[in-house]
């Protein structure tokens, strides 16, 4: 399996004074950023825009993976590739050209990902493994942070950790929604090698020692 990285949200960051958080993300060791963009419409939320991606990349060198919950994310990839985005993850839900917009995340320089819900199939993203850099598996509805994590959801990472090795593809197998310290030994276990933590990372007395063992714990 890949190392672990854990990828703390922005979403739960305090939206007053992102820079200063992210650089906080920096300084505890972290690698990843996960940024949520949402439209109100995919999912009950509003977030980011590119400009806010723009803004902070020049603040920080952390990998941003950027994760588009949008109705017509074929819209808005190159925005986000072009504001700094390192890698975007689409949904596999919504009615659009999803194996098309994934060629044309690859071809504007970045790293491509598929997403699916909790109750979504898994069987929806396989057409699209070969594509793609890493697969995120929601662990709660996506919209809001702070909701409880869905352990049943790690039947599909297992799942997708034995259709990577089966076909000799390398993409990563990320977990969003709940995660912390207690739980991710578990997700580490079900195949998961990266993984996005907002609440309990921004509310952890000690971020380093948090992000530490997430990384480094080693699977029973």
């Amino acid at each position: 399996m890949a190392k672990p990285i854990l990828a703390p949200s922005m979403l739960a960051a305090d939206h007053s004074r992102l820079a200063e958080d992210v650089l906080g993300v920096q300084a505890a060791g972290a690698s990843w950023l996960h940024i949520d963009i949402m439209d109100g419409h995919f999912v009950p939320n509003l977030t980011f825009g590119p400009q806010t991606v723009a803004d902070l990349r020049p603040k920080t060198s952390l990998f941003f993976d950027v994760h588009l919950m949008l109705d017509n994310p074929q819209d808005y990839v190159e925005a986000f590739v072009k504001a700094g985005a390192d890698q975007v993850s689409i949904h596999v839900e919504p009615d659009y050209d999803i194996a098309g917009t994934l060629k044309k995340i690859k071809s504007l320089g970045a790293r491509a990902g598929i997403v699916l819900n909790p109750p979504t199939p898994l069987e929806d993203v396989i057409p699209y493994l070969e594509q793609v850099d890493i697969v995120l598996a929601m662990t709660v509805q996506p919209g809001f942070g702070g909701q409880s994590f869905q352990e049943d959801v790690l039947k599909k990472t297992a799942r997708l950790a034995e259709l990577r090795k089966q076909r000799g593809l390398e993409f990563r197998i990320e977990v969003d929604g709940g995660v912390n310290q207690e739980n991710a030994a578990l997700c580490r276990q079900s195949g998961v090698d990266t993984l996005v933590a907002g609440t309990a990372f921004f509310k952890a007395q000690d971020r380093i020692a948090f992000l530490r063992a997430i990384e480094t714990e080693e699977q029973s």
